[in-house]
């Protein structure tokens, strides 16, 4: 395609803008109207509290507690996998000095901690799963480079659909395989489609190593993507406890939702997975480190002193009244829809950063993230009506981590998916065998009947009239 016809295809005309505002003025609802009809906007109410939509096994997310009156107030925030709590899970695993991935999917997708027996078959049975189908990668991932890893990884997914021999299979032996076989896949999916796009696009070296035939899935995603395929075992250790920490998140976070969603047709997993992808890939929910790590790039420069923390209180008013950074009104990776007081994933990750950015000689940056930590909350409360407290969230360390890791930005959301996938898998076998029905929430409709006008009556709206 000539890069004439290109241009013809993504530009955006007169009449497409023109049409667009005719769609966007008969699509404008009235915002009283949802608090008039009892909607629950984003299926949340304005504490913050998600509208019960399903029942689940696989992990749960607390931050309220009943007080001496038995009435919900905020509470320190709580993860459970499986009924465990994440600091038992994650202190267990660091405490013995080892990977801690494998055995946490174990748990995930079966219910139980594995002994080691089962965990090393496990682990085994996970390595054998790393191996893409013969010219995959020069027939997909070659063949059409992105610069964004997470179309990139949707469009792979979907085209292993084809290279597999029972593909609408919704048995739950045969999703498990499938399962099992993309959380292997995938990081080899997302980091050779990065060494594609930085070869062909960016004018990088191509490296392209092939999948270690041992060690944990950590491991394997730091030596395909470094040249060298070296890596500390603290480097190691830190990209294992951010994927734990990130492997899932309640069945109601957007990406896990969706998976439910898509699942409820009885679709096959390519497609339902992808689907997870598609909502991950958003700025709101797996790219917001992205924005955390851009946002310090504007403090830090606009900062002269990054100790003066009354200059770091005036930089976060200037955020929220939309004066600096991107004019959003947003300090990003402080707040969550569901923590208040604290996000337990951002507690266990912040001792961890700190010691590797010792490491890496970037403590002095880690002491403004945690100035910054303390001050936002506050300066939001003083900002803003608050219903419900704030606290910084998981995306406010993890951009630092993959940053200090020497990991590109490309991958940062992509790294989200590799841990997530594990939650999705989990809660598709889930709704699978749980057989429920198909996911059909309910909308008001509030556009007035009209009557049929003629073509020969019709005086046309704004589109018309700007012709």
């Amino acid at each position: 395609m000539a890069i004439n016809e290109i241009n013809i295809y993504s530009r955006i005309t007169p009449e497409i803008a023109g049409l667009a505002k005719e769609s966007e003025r008969n699509d404008k609802i009235d915002n009283a109207l949802y608090t008039k009809l009892h909607v629950k906007r984003g299926l949340r109410d304005l504490n913050g509290k998600g509208v019960l939509a399903g029942l689940t096994n696989v992990s749960e997310v607390r931050a309220k507690k009943k007080d001496a009156d038995g009435n919900e107030v905020p509470d320190y925030g709580h993860l459970y996998y499986r009924g465990y709590a994440i600091e038992d899970l994650v202190g267990g695993i660091i405490a013995d000095n080892r990977f801690g991935f494998e055995e946490i999917t174990y748990l995930l997708m079966f219910g139980e901690l594995p002994t080691e027996r089962e965990l090393s078959d496990f682990q085994e049975l996970l390595i054998f799963y790393r191996s893409l189908p013969k010219n995959f990668v020069r027939d997909v991932i070659m063949k059409a480079p992105s610069g964004n890893m997470m179309n990139s990884l949707a469009r792979s997914v979907l085209t292993l659909y084809s290279y597999d021999d029972h593909p609408d299979d919704v048995s739950l032996p045969n999703v498990l395989r499938q399962s099992l076989q993309l959380i292997s896949l995938f990081p080899m999916l997302a980091v050779y489609a990065y060494q594609a796009n930085h070869y062909y696009n960016d004018g990088g070296s191509l490296t392209i190593h092939p999948p270690l035939d041992h060690g944990s899935l950590a491991e394997n995603i730091l030596q395909l993507l470094r040249r060298d395929g070296t890596y500390s075992q603290l480097e190691a250790m830190i990209l294992d406890l951010c994927l734990i920490l990130h492997m899932d998140h309640g069945g109601g976070n957007n990406s896990t939702f969706t998976t439910h969603v898509v699942t409820s047709t009885m679709t096959d997993t390519y497609a339902c997975i992808s689907a997870a992808l598609a909502s991950l890939k958003g700025p709101r929910h797996g790219g917001a480190n992205l924005k955390v790590v851009d946002m310090f790039s504007d403090m830090e420069q606009a900062l002269t002193d990054w100790e003066d923390e009354d200059a770091i209180r005036d930089y976060c008013r200037k955020l929220l009244r939309g004066e600096a950074f991107d004019h959003a009104g947003l300090i990003y990776g402080v707040g969550h829809a569901v923590y208040s007081l604290s996000d337990p994933r951002a507690v266990i990750l912040q001792s961890y950063v700190e010691r590797l950015s010792v490491a890496k000689n970037r403590y002095r940056e880690y002491e403004l993230y945690s100035r910054v930590a303390r001050i936002a909350p506050e300066v939001i409360a003083e900002e803003r009506k608050m219903f419900k407290g704030v606290c910084v969230n998981v995306d406010f360390y993890s951009g630092l981590v993959y940053q200090m890791l020497g990991l590109p930005r490309e991958l940062f959301t992509p790294l989200f998916a590799m841990a997530r996938i594990v939650g999705w898998s989990a809660h598709r076998m889930e709704e699978i065998a749980n057989k429920g029905k198909i996911i059909r929430p309910a909308y008001t409709t509030v556009k007035p009947l009209q009557a049929y006008v003629p073509m020969q009556e019709r005086t046309g709206g704004d589109a018309e009239k700007r012709r």
